[in-house]
């Protein structure tokens, strides 16, 4: 962001408008779900990466597919199955023999070379399957035969999940979901956008989408955001939020200390202190207001914080720790 406060204005304007047109031309193909559609453009304006819950059917794919069409990134994607290995992302070294009969071998590269990545049911992979995306994710590259690679810029891992079956699944690791920037949940569409559903997608028309992005505007988005102003109360505000997560912490509340066996980590702090700016942006604002870190709250700290045994068994649920938090933290400044 220029320090010139006209060319500041300016440049959030003219990226406003370009998100304006992104989002109209996301709701062609996921119609509804503006709010998950909002969620992920987010999770990507942070350079981060978006863990999508919900049942089959809920356009989880079709949104990550149409959401690299518009923002011009050259995606891949990555069906996680038992079966899986960590060569089937990363790629493979194999021997090849020359003309004159010398022999080399020559690494293909996996579909985790690429911008957008999307990793579809990846709680269907083998824990070993899994961590093979740890160094992608955190580090931008992966090492294969003591050789580092990196990968495209920008890089991003989109994943679904299905939180209903779990037969034949593997739980994702904490040190794995902590590397997710948010997780967003796709819930069920309401009556009225059903019905626009069924009609736009049981007919012979079928919309097309078209670019509004390059790989290189987007960047430069990624750095727009992480030079916005963050009020100093905002700032508090994060910090008290995540750390009255943690059980023991100072500030922790009595369900807290209760229900919560382990708390989020400073990545979360770290990407809600994004996510608030990206938020922002996209309603056109210079700076994040305390109903940026409420609506935030949920989607930042739900997979990174765990319920007892027995809080579990007294059916208290994560959400309704978190509501709490929020009340208790932001209260009635996101309504003002």
């Amino acid at each position: 962001m220029s320090n010139d406060p006209i060319e500041a204005l300016e440049q959030i304007n003219a990226l406003t408008q370009k998100l304006a047109k992104a989002r109209k031309m996301l709701s062609k193909k996921v119609i509804g779900q503006e709010k998950v559609v909002d969620q992920t453009i987010m999770t990507v304006l942070c350079g981060g990466h978006g863990l999508l819950v919900g049942v089959p059917g809920l356009a989880k794919t079709l949104l990550v597919e149409s959401l690299g069409i518009v923002l011009g990134l050259h995606g891949n994607r990555v069906q996680f199955t038992p079966d899986l290995m960590p060569a089937d992302i990363l790629g493979s070294e194999v021997l090849e023999a020359a003309d004159d009969g010398s022999r080399a071998f020559r690494f293909i590269k996996g579909p985790v070379f690429c911008q957008l990545l999307m990793a579809d049911e990846i709680n269907r992979a083998s824990p070993r399957t899994q961590s093979a995306l740890l160094q992608a994710m955190q580090e931008h590259h992966v090492t294969v035969a003591g050789q580092r690679m990196d990968l495209p810029a920008p890089f991003h891992v989109l994943a679904t999940q299905n939180p209903i079956e779990q037969e034949g699944t593997y739980p994702l690791p904490e040190a794995q979901l902590d590397r997710f920037l948010m997780q967003i949940d796709v819930e069920y569409p309401d009556r009225d956008d059903e019905r626009a559903i069924i009609l736009a997608t049981t007919g012979t028309q079928e919309s097309e989408l078209s670019a509004v992005f390059d790989a290189a505007s987007l960047i430069s988005a990624q750095q727009l955001i992480r030079k916005m102003p963050v009020g100093d109360s905002i700032v508090e505000m994060i910090l008290d939020l995540v750390r009255s997560a943690r059980p023991g912490e100072e500030g922790a509340s009595d369900l807290v200390n209760k229900a919560v066996v382990w708390g989020p980590g400073p990545r979360a702090a770290q990407a809600l202190m994004l996510a608030v700016r990206a938020r922002a942006l996209l309603t056109g604002r210079m700076a994040p207001s305390p109903q940026d870190v409420a609506e935030l709250a949920h989607p930042i700290l739900i997979h990174r914080m765990a319920l007892g045994f027995a809080a579990r068994a007294e059916n208290i649920q994560l959400k309704d720790v978190i509501k709490d938090l929020v009340e208790r933290n932001i209260g009635s400044q996101a309504a003002a």
